[in-house]
């Protein structure tokens, strides 16, 4: 059920992401949906996604993302009606979503080209997991220097689509461990469908909560402030999924448990 909403989602985001990568989903989204380790993955990206959300780099900044977006601050967003504050959160999501579709895309068709060399890419892609898992829980402090990308679109609904893109592409100290966990994954499958499909889940996982503080503001702050207070809470338990994603992907238990899970679906159908 999972995998068929995300499928969907991927119609969508692909349709803003472009031509560059419609052709390879429609030949591969079929069979990937019901791939064992797809059904193990997803629920994975979208958890991942977030611990992207309420880390503490990006979840203060909420607010100023939704000012941002519809071109008001402080108290004129809890004043400001919910629709154009949906609209624009929901441009500046579909912008971050068209970038990680494309470069989830691109990794999986990339991936299917060392299909031969599949075991000693999966055991490297689970030491980088490990890796970014620790590097999220506070270790190899040199790889955790912020880097983003210094560009301001114009604020409000027109730029929203444009800071999503920017947000994708600059802000890699927050989303980074958690998002090359992601496309590990999509490594392992060697699929261009099953990258976007993981970065569609991943980007849900992410963008919802947005959507929700559009809806809810003040609500949403309030939740948001809560989990501020279990910051550390927050970030051990997603570097400890992540090193534990890891060490299943380099001890080929993660193959062992998709096998198993395909094997008790094969006798299913989705019709897409």
């Amino acid at each position: 059920m999972i995998a068929s909403l995300v499928a969907t989602a991927v119609t969508a985001a692909t349709s803003v992401a472009g031509p560059l990568v419609a052709g390879p989903l429609a030949a591969g989204t079929r069979q990937t949906v019901l791939d064992g380790s797809l059904l193990l993955a997803v629920p994975l990206a979208a958890a991942a996604g977030l611990v992207s959300f309420v880390s503490p780099c990006v979840l203060p900044l909420v607010p100023g993302y939704l000012g941002y977006v519809t071109g008001l601050t402080g108290v004129d967003l809890e004043h400001q009606r919910r629709g154009r504050m949906l609209a624009g959160s929901a441009l500046f999501v579909l912008g971050f979503t068209a970038v990680y579709v494309v470069v989830g895309t691109t990794v999986g068709a990339l991936a299917g080209l060392l299909t031969e060399h599949r075991t000693a890419i999966s055991r490297v892609l689970g030491v980088v997991t490990i890796v970014l898992g620790l590097v999220y829980l506070g270790a190899f402090t040199g790889l955790q220097r912020d880097r983003r990308l210094d560009v301001r679109p114009a604020a409000g609904l027109a730029g929203a689509p444009l800071l999503g893109a920017v947000f994708a592409l600059g802000w890699t100290a927050c989303t980074g461990p958690t998002l090359g966990a992601i496309f590990a994954l999509t490594g392992i499958g060697g699929n261009p469908a099953r990258g976007a499909l993981l970065a569609t889940a991943y980007c849900l996982g992410l963008g919802v909560p947005f959507l929700l503080a559009a809806i809810a503001y003040r609500r949403a702050m309030g939740a948001f402030a809560v989990v501020r207070r279990h910051r550390v809470a927050v970030t051990r338990f997603g570097g400890g999924m992540l090193v534990v994603l890891g060490l299943l992907i380099v001890t080929g238990a993660w193959t062992a448990l998709t096998t198993s899970l395909s094997g008790s679906i094969a006798g299913f159908e989705v019709v897409l």
